[in-house]
């Protein structure tokens, strides 16, 4: 009879558990996307997500990583004044943001209390593209839905937001071989290591010069995509490899140009990101030889995430994977108050708005918004 009784519980768990998976799941179905202008596929041959609907208002969190540069910084303040805009308040019974570092089991255990706390869905800012395996089969067990953004996660079981990370290095190596006809010394000042977004714009970079025949030597930094970092690598480099034919940052620009400009170094070709400080010095500069491509993606990405997590929480069909478009600007096209804003701070980025998506910030709206983890 114990026996019997013990054998029943244990069926009985396992029938549970593995309805619990099954609920979990979303079903794969034919797009397109419920926003198409907004939720792009990424392929021909992404998947499309249709999650069980759940009634709302929400509980959603934000799970970041690294905060120590003004990217992340701005992004945490667009979530939250994502968060605060009035339609979408009213789909949030809570949003909660924490900031965890560089320290990628400090990220998995904030991500494991979250769903703990029985939180509807997360979006995430990953450390690591491939530690996150364990975390993203609890979420999807729980049926808690899963956003990646900016750096991705690798994983069919979760949604990933993202610009084409790779192809913004090859657009910056194409910039610069397209600037300097002999090949040359170049600096590549790069982000924070271990992240995705490093390594696809990097072997972008790399790919495109490797197949353009032209000899390069490249000497790489580590910025952190942070102002006084990427200002302090500089100037090391220059004095100790320089000087260079061309330069690439994948942010914290306006402190390498800073640096060229301390060290006297001549103002050379330059592919960089979007900071309203650097297309201040690449529009002011132009006639002395800072030829620039400034290209990357505003933190409004995290938006994007949040819209996202909630469409998928709605029951609206949307892809695995979701296809941003980079926010490009190159000489001689930098145009005051469209392109920079000369009153507005150095740090702040600019392109930050996904029109298609109806997510578009004033300075003022983030800038009213805090940091820290809430």
């Amino acid at each position: 009879m114990i026996k019997s009784l013990v054998g029943g519980i244990v069926a009985a768990t396992a029938f549970v558990m593995l309805s619990s998976s099954a609920i979990a799941d979303p079903e794969i179905v034919k797009g397109p996307a419920a926003e198409p202008d907004c939720f792009a596929p990424w392929a021909a041959d992404t998947q499309f997500f249709k999650f069980p609907k759940k009634d709302g208002p929400y509980r959603i969190a934000l799970a970041n990583g690294y905060i120590a540069n003004t990217w992340r910084i701005q992004m945490i303040q667009t979530a939250k004044a994502y968060a605060a805009q009035k339609d979408v308040a009213a789909k949030l019974k809570e949003f909660k943001v924490v900031s965890t570092g560089e320290d990628v089991p400090a990220q998995i255990s904030a991500i494991n209390n979250f769903i703990d706390s029985g939180y509807d869905a997360i979006v995430v800012n990953a450390q690591n593209p491939t530690a996150f395996g364990p975390v993203i089969k609890r979420a999807k067990e729980a049926g808690v839905v899963l956003v990646a953004f900016d750096n991705i996660l690798d994983t069919k079981d979760a949604i990933n937001v993202n610009v084409d990370q790779k192809g913004l290095g090859e657009l910056w190596g194409n910039w610069l071989i397209s600037h300097i006809p002999d090949g040359g010394k170049i600096l590549e000042v790069r982000g924070v290591a271990g992240t995705s977004v490093d390594t696809d714009r990097h072997n972008g970079i790399h790919e495109v010069f490797a197949a353009s025949g032209k000899k390069w030597e490249v000497t790489e930094v580590a910025g952190k995509w942070d102002d006084p970092t990427a200002q302090k690598v500089t100037a090391d480099a220059i004095a100790t490899n320089g000087p260079f034919v061309g330069i690439t940052g994948q942010g914290g620009d306006t402190g390498i140009v800073q640096a060229m400009i301390d060290a006297k170094h001549p103002f050379v070709p330059f592919g960089g990101e979007t900071e309203n400080g650097f297309r201040k010095f690449c529009a002011k500069h132009a006639a002395d030889g800072l030829k620039c491509s400034s290209a990357g993606t505003g933190p409004a990405q995290v938006a994007v995430a949040i819209k996202t997590a909630i469409a998928a929480l709605e029951g609206q069909v949307v892809p695995q994977s979701v296809k941003l478009p980079l926010a490009i600007v190159e000489d001689p096209n930098f145009k005051e108050g469209q392109d920079y804003f000369p009153d507005q701070s150095d740090n702040f980025f600019v392109g930050n708005a996904f029109p298609t998506c109806g997510i578009n910030f004033t300075a003022q709206e983030i800038m009213g918004q805090t940091k820290e983890n809430q």
